[in-house]
């Protein structure tokens, strides 16, 4: 009986685990998401009509 017990707690803590696991990703990815927003709209407010769609500076090849 009482490794039935047992067993019922351990199941239970990780049914729990993996809720809270979950929630975190859950979070990560909300954040994630939010950040990705926010680099988009600066992007797009900072490129204006005439913007030919080259990078903000120019980039130059490393010597070597």
């Amino acid at each position: 009986m009482i490794e039935y017990e047992l067993h019922q707690i351990r199941a239970t803590e990780l049914r729990r685990r993996a809720a809270y696991e979950r929630l975190v990703r859950e979070v990560l990815r909300g954040r994630r998401a939010a950040r990705r927003a926010t680099a988009a709209r600066r992007r797009a407010d900072r490129e204006s009509p005439s913007d030919t769609g080259s990078p903000g500076r120019h980039r130059h090849p490393r010597t070597a």
